[in-house]
């Protein structure tokens, strides 16, 4: 922790385990019992080797996918900052940030398993991202996608030489909205894309009259 901001380094070269699983609930833990203002940060790096999924079983798999849940729900905003290659573990965490940070020369990759691409939440997650055109390749393939791509596709927000600028940048205004209120902006933005027009209005205007009572209220 430092300055309010809480940091986490995940190497993706490490293959899925527990202690994966763990490394990512401790960080949860922590962001939701301390609420500074400042963001929670992971930077990721680095690709599984070939064979990684030896010895991985569909109960921890569960496991990881529920922690990236968790992580991409937290009532702080997340930040992710990459470089070089990203698979596994590393892409999981970067696609499920808020804010997704690129330097030049990364690459994000689906980590090969049985012969052919990962096909785990990571897939959802492109396609949520970058629309099914766009990622087809790379799911299908296994084809890199590099960071000018990916910032064409949605999968990045920008591409900067001075991550580290690029994120001090953000850590101003990483409290300028409250957990629960980031939350509900951040639940709005995910049902966007799939929720018709009268049925996301209800939630629309609660959150705008939660946003106006705090408004009087300031």
């Amino acid at each position: 922790m430092v300055n309010g901001e809480l940091v986490l380094r995940l190497d993706g070269a490490r293959p899925l385990s527990a202690a994966s699983v763990e490394e990512l609930a401790a960080l949860c833990d922590f962001a939701e019992d301390h609420r500074e203002p400042g963001p929670v940060t992971v930077h990721v790096s680095g690709a599984p080797p070939a064979g990684w999924a030896a010895g991985v079983t569909v109960g921890l798999v569960s496991k990881w996918e529920r922690v990236v849940r968790r992580f991409e729900r937290l009532g702080r905003l997340t930040v992710a900052v990459a470089a070089g290659d990203c698979a596994g573990t590393a892409l999981d965490v970067l696609l499920a940030a808020d804010v997704r940070i690129a330097a030049p020369g990364t690459r994000l990759l689906l980590a090969g398993a049985g012969g052919a691409p990962w096909p785990g939440m990571t897939v959802h997650r492109l396609t949520r991202h970058a629309g099914a055109a766009g990622i087809r390749r790379a799911v299908l393939l296994g084809a890199p996608i590099d960071s000018d791509r990916a910032l064409a596709l949605n999968l990045v927000d920008e591409v900067s030489a001075d991550p580290a600028a690029a994120l001090a940048a953000l850590t101003g205004t990483a409290g300028a909205v409250d957990g629960k209120e980031l939350a509900i902006r951040r639940q709005l933005v995910f049902e966007a894309g799939s929720t018709a027009f009268e049925d996301a209005l209800g939630a629309h205007l609660a959150a705008a009259d939660r946003a106006l009572r705090r408004e009087t209220a300031s």
